[in-house]
Parts: C-alpha cells; sequence; structure tokens
C-alpha cells in the first residue's frame, strides 16, 4: 500500500508546484532567465566550438592527412662559407632518397607591388613548382598551370583575390593580359579557383599571384626555398617520412635542421586548442549559469517568506517537513529544468544561426545537450534545498500568525 501511495504523494506535489508557479508568473519568469541565459550561452558555445572543429577537420581532409611540410629550423655556418638553407635541388631530389615521401612542392614568398595601366596593388607572389597544383588540390577557370619547363619565364597564375581587383580594373579577359609586378612585365596564363585557407596550404594562393620558383629566386635575388610541401607515398608513414626528411637534410646540408609537420600533427594540435577554448569559454558560460542559480534562490527565499500562512495552514492539516521541503524543491528542479529546455532550445537556434551567417555545416553537440538538462537539474536541487529547507523548518504557530 506503502508503494501505491508514494507516486501519488509524488504527484500531488508535482501538481501543486506547478500550480504555485502558475499563480506567481512574474516571479517564475524573472527566476528562469538567468538559468535560460546560461544554459543557453554554454550549448551555444560548445556546439558552435563543435561546429568550428568539424569545419577545420573538413578542410583537412579535403587535401588528404597524407601531407606535409617542413621548414628550415636553425641556421648556421659551416667555416667561412655561406649560411645554409632549403636548396631547391635538394627539395627536387628528396623523393628520390625517401621511400615514405612520393613527391614535393617547393615554394617561396615575395612581396612587391603589381601595376596595371597605371594602377597599383601591393599583392604576395608565390614561386612554385607544377606539382604545388596537385598536392594544394588547385582547380584552374581559365588557362593553365606553371610548368616546369617555364624557368626563368614571367608567367604568373592569379589568384580570387587579384581577380576581383582586376575586375574593377576593367579587365574581362585574364589570359594572355600582361601585368608589372617587382618592374618586370609578366604575362597572365591562368586563373585559380578560390581556395580555404589551413596550416598546410598557404593563404597566398587566393591573395595573390602564382610565378615560376626559377623566376622568383632571379628578381628576389633568393636562391633558398622558404617551405615545402610533401606528399606520402600510398603506405608511406608520417612519422617515419620526418625522420627519413631530417637524416636526409643532414646528409646533403650539414648543419641544416629541419622542421617537419604533419597532417596529423597539425590535427591533433588543432583540436587540443579547440578543446581548451571550449573548456575555457564553457567555465564562463557556467558562471553565469551560477548567477542563475542563485537568482533562483533568491526567488525561492522570496516565495517561503510570502507563504508562511499557507505553510503553517498545511502543516497545521497534517503536512510533514518533508512534504513541504519537496514542494519547494520540485518547485526549484521544475524551473531549473523549464529554463534549461528552453536554454537548450535558444541555444540551438542561436548555433544555426551562426552555422548559416558563415556558411558552415551546422552540427548539435550532443554532449552540450545532455549536459545542459544535467546541469540545469541539478542546479534546481543545489539551489532550490536551502529555501526548502528554510520552508519544511517553519514553526507552523508562527507561520499561522504571519500576515
Amino acid at each position: 500500500m506503502k508503494n501505491r501511495a508514494e507516486p501519488m504523494i509524488l504527484k500531488t506535489i508535482f501538481i501543486e508546484a506547478l500550480r504555485s508557479l502558475w499563480c506567481s508568473k512574474q516571479r517564475t519568469v524573472l527566476a528562469i532567465v538567468g538559468i535560460i541565459i546560461g544554459i543557453g550561452s554554454v550549448i551555444t558555445i560548445v556546439s558552435v566550438g563543435t561546429i568550428v572543429q568539424e569545419e577545420v577537420l573538413n578542410q583537412f581532409r579535403e587535401m588528404g592527412t597524407d601531407i606535409l611540410t617542413f621548414t628550415k629550423g636553425n641556421e648556421t655556418k659551416t667555416g667561412i662559407g655561406p649560411k645554409i638553407g632549403l636548396r631547391l635541388a635538394d627539395a627536387l631530389n628528396l623523393p628520390e632518397n625517401c621511400p615514405d615521401v612520393r613527391i614535393t612542392a617547393p615554394y617561396t614568398y615575395l612581396n612587391g607591388t603589381l601595376k596595371f595601366e597605371g594602377k597599383r596593388m601591393e599583392i604576395p607572389a608565390l614561386g612554385i613548382t607544377e606539382s604545388f597544383k596537385n598536392i594544394n588540390k588547385l582547380t584552374l577557370t581559365a588557362g593553365r598551370f606553371i610548368s616546369d619547363l617555364d624557368v626563368f619565364m614571367y608567367y604568373c597564375v592569379i589568384g580570387e583575390d587579384v581577380v576581383k581587383k582586376l575586375q574593377k580594373m576593367g579587365v574581362t579577359d585574364f589570359v594572355g593580359t600582361k601585368v608589372t609586378y617587382k618592374d618586370r612585365i609578366f604575362s597572365i596564363i591562368g586563373v585559380v579557383a578560390g581556395v580555404s585557407d589551413n596550416k598546410i596550404r598557404p593563404g597566398e594562393i587566393n591573395r595573390g599571384i602564382l610565378i615560376p620558383v626559377t623566376t622568383a629566386m632571379r628578381i628576389s635575388n633568393n636562391h633558398e626555398v622558404e617551405k615545402v610541401i610533401a606528399k606520402l607515398s600510398p603506405r608511406g608513414d608520417g612519422k617515419a617520412a620526418a625522420s627519413q626528411i631530417q637524416r636526409y637534410y643532414k646528409t646533403v646540408a650539414k648543419g641544416l635542421t629541419v622542421q617537419v609537420q604533419t597532417a596529423e600533427e597539425l590535427i591533433w594540435q588543432m583540436q587540443t586548442q579547440m578543446r581548451m577554448f571550449t573548456l575555457l569559454i564553457g567555465v564562463i558560460g557556467c558562471i553565469s549559469l551560477i548567477v542563475g542559480g542563485v537568482g533562483v534562490m533568491n526567488v525561492m527565499l522570496v516565495s517561503v517568506s510570502e507563504r508562511k500562512k499557507e505553510i503553517g495552514i498545511r502543516r497545521a492539516l497534517g503536512a510533514q517537513q518533508q512534504d513541504i521541503r519537496n514542494q519547494f524543491l520540485a518547485e526549484s528542479i521544475i524551473l531549473c529544468s523549464v529554463g534549461g529546455i528552453i536554454g537548450i532550445m535558444i541555444g540551438i537556434g542561436a548555433s544555426y544561426i551562426v552555422a548559416r551567417f558563415f556558411d558552415w555545416g551546422f552540427l548539435i553537440s550532443n554532449i552540450a545537450v545532455v549536459l545542459g538538462v544535467t546541469v540545469s537539474f541539478i542546479a534546481g536541487v543545489f539551489f532550490g534545498f536551502y529555501p526548502a529547507r528554510q520552508a519544511a523548518r517553519l514553526n507552523p504557530i508562527d507561520a499561522l500568525r504571519a500576515e
């Protein structure tokens, strides 16, 4: 009989809690606003962090995880000779000496002024080889790409941003147009489609022009390459390739060290940074949740103060302390749970708006939703226990005398 009575009592407590909250609509709304803001901010932050992480991972997947890059580490002098750097020939011959590397694409940076019919623009340039196109998965919208046969030729392929700037200058047919860069006349031979930026693919592809690496070295008087992108063999291993590259350069350029980064390492670093960022912002969101919980506790204390006579009548009619405590605790749990559900909906909606605004794929963090529901329930118990305890411990006689 006791087992049947307990669900009935719980049901009655729940109904009475809802009725009490409904009769004090203004107080109820004020109590849950803080919870809504706290849960909503946590859901939004965690979900947007998940969306951004997935978007960056997609950019890496677009190029493939079989990519690595390496640059010059420290440079030293051997005797009185010149400083040691990354030489073009060494980078091109690397696949023959490193079994786990299939192909390399060394490149160098330039900065200069591009001129067209008296108009100027400051843009970067990349001195590249033919393999640069395939490794970076570039597509052409017009013309052709730089060839390894274009040695010392003044040809260039223009990126997306340069296309827009030239269009504003009145250019409609890009291939064959003559432009001046660093006081040399270049012929545009191709137009490359825009690509997404990541830590492997250089952003100068969109913002600047691509020229033969030999031409870039001639006009800059720099006989080194800045960076090398390499693609692994079909069964190549990133760590093994990194070791092979470092051993190779110890042989061909004594005193030179190279810093190798694989796509897997970059992805791991990015995921670690995103987790730390999400955790930090999530903590900030939890602070607002705590503030909201304190607001719920204050509202519940006010409710206890205003309902002393009601509590006294209930006690006089036979209600036990635990019955009073359970009712006020139920009201707190309902407040926080409803606020949590509304906060989750707002958080998901805000995440969707952010994803649509930046044209990202929309994802919902299931962990964030479960965490939001759990935290809101716990907040209801935690912040509602003290007011419920205060209500339960009221002296029935004093409560009946309250006005």
